[in-house]
């Protein structure tokens, strides 16, 4: 039997779930190459697979399993003070951004902690310490609750790092970090404070550079004097969004000739009355719409859970991060049964909308694919509609613990490829297709469970059903340890045949 059956039976029973942990321990090794690095980032794995990589003296090994999204995070406390910098880094840094889910899972508090306050980026000196908290900080992994605690920390450089969150602390924090009792935290706060003094934003807006501009220009208080130099200049937009803006600044921006202003002034919580009146009757259809759109008493809150979903089509991918608290379930529950598709499709990205409220958005052809990607509670039958219509979102959904089931027999002659293989993969399909022409197909029919061992026998020999086979949960263990015996051991195992 040729050698080149190795690969697609070590990948197909790294991933197999029925392969128990002493199948899986023989592939945390070197010699079982990609397909044990593979396992270790991309699957789920029983308690003593995990020990087995944690402690693994190759880093290769233990940068896989950094990267895992399948275990609990708790679990991979231990690689946050790893010996080597790229395990770390890994870490830190979540899936690479072309792997990585929509959902972004927060990590626990211990290793954020770990990470956010470590001296050093391990012994082989691969990264630096603020090359880690770099990666953590991009990689979204850091919850907002976490954020709002570090002010109150009790570690000093917890609370020192929480100054570069100025704008978003309370006057009752920014006044504690000002008299903390540990003066690396007091200089900080003093050097952060900045944002929020008029006169020294002006004064260190030309260090920012015209890439810098417009985050200062956008978040920062502003002097009269920079303001005017804005309008005077023509870059007036980041203002539309920043809170600090002056009073008579949005009065101008509300009759701004460029109708794009007027539309991201129109949505301000801010604005007066008398304006809102004006630009509910624009000339522009937009900017009614921004106008009327979301009724008074307006939150700052209320205004970015808007701003998220416009201008956002169906097929956006863009990161799902945990829910902030802010605005209310009560404002989302309200927004569900709007007339306006646009609150419904907020409504519909707010995970915690009640189960009656969810049912009825599913239904609703304006929102009900940003439903099934958002709300855990969407019916699977939605979650399959979605899958065949719109591929963008394929591989978010195939990560949904509800997306997994049966139903799909009917869809097994469907012309796309990506949903022949989903239907290959029912377990209630009377003929999985494993003759089908396209590979990911063969790889799912072969690994389908209403397969016998006896029919796993003519597929595993075949290199084009081998991977599936070999994935397959009704595998027998010890064929699963004589195939790594042959791939691992050399031994003389026949390739073929009951073990």
């Amino acid at each position: 039997m040729s050698d080149s059956l190795h690969e697609p039976w070590l990948r197909g029973i790294a991933f197999n779930p029925a392969a128990p942990s002493d199948v899986l321990i023989r592939l945390v090794d070197s010699a079982a190459g990609r397909a044990g690095l593979l396992m270790c980032a991309g699957r789920d794995l029983p308690g003593a697979v995990i020990d087995a990589a944690l402690n693994h003296p190759d880093r290769v090994i233990r940068r896989a399993l950094a990267r895992n999204r399948h275990i609990g995070p708790e679990r991979l406390t231990p690689l946050a003070t790893d010996p080597s910098g790229i395990v770390r880094g890994w870490l830190a840094g979540g899936a690479p951004a072309h792997l990585r889910p929509r959902w972004v899972r927060p990590l626990p508090e211990e290793i954020l902690v770990t990470l956010l306050t470590a001296r050093d980026g391990g012994e082989d000196g691969t990264l630096t310490a603020n090359e880690i908290v770099d990666g953590l900080i991009s990689s979204q992994q850091i919850p907002l609750s976490f954020h709002r605690s570090m002010a109150g920390h009790e570690h000093p450089r917890l609370r020192e790092r929480a100054t570069r969150e100025w704008q978003s602390l309370t006057a009752a924090q920014r006044k504690a970090l000002l008299d903390d009792p540990d003066p690396a935290v007091r200089k900080a706060a003093q050097e952060r404070s900045w944002v929020l003094d008029p006169e020294r934003v002006e004064a260190k807006l030309p260090s920012y550079g015209s890439r810098g501009k417009p985050f200062v220009l956008g978040r920062c208080a502003l002097s009269p004097a920079l303001v005017e130099q804005c309008f005077a200049e023509g870059t007036v937009r980041p203002l539309t969004r920043n809170p600090h803006t002056p009073a008579d600044a949005v009065a101008r921006l509300a009759r701004h000739p460029e109708a794009e202003i007027r539309e991201l002034v129109a949505a301000r919580p801010d604005l007066g009355p008398d304006l809102v009146a004006e630009l509910g009757e624009d000339p522009d259809e937009d900017v009614r719409m921004r106008a009327r759109l979301h009724p008074f008493p307006r939150t700052w809150a209320e205004y970015w859970a808007i701003d998220r979903v416009i201008g956002h089509g169906p097929d956006c991918t863009c990161p799902i991060t945990e829910p902030t608290g802010e605005p209310s379930p009560d404002w989302f529950a309200a927004c569900a049964t709007s007339e306006k598709p646009v609150l419904r499709r907020v409504a519909a990205c707010f995970p915690g909308l009640p189960a009656e409220l969810a049912a009825t958005l599913a239904q609703d052809e304006e929102v009900r694919i940003l439903l099934a990607c958002h709300h855990p509670l969407a019916p699977p039958h939605l979650l399959l509609d979605v899958f065949v219509t719109r591929p963008a979102h394929r591989p978010h959904l195939l990560t949904l613990p509800a997306f997994h089931g049966t139903g799909r027999a009917h869809l097994i002659s469907h012309p796309d490829a990506d949903v022949r293989a989903l239907a290959a993969a029912d377990p209630t399909l009377p003929e999985p297709p494993v003759e089908d022409p396209d590979e990911s197909v063969r790889r799912a029919a072969a690994a389908n469970p209403s397969l016998t061992p006896e029919a796993l026998e003519a597929l595993l020999p075949d290199s084009r059903t081998a991977e599936g086979a070999a994935a397959n949960p009704s595998l027998p263990v010890p064929r699963m340890h004589a195939l790594l015996d042959r791939c691992l051991n050399g031994a003389a195992t026949s390739p073929s045949g009951g073990h």
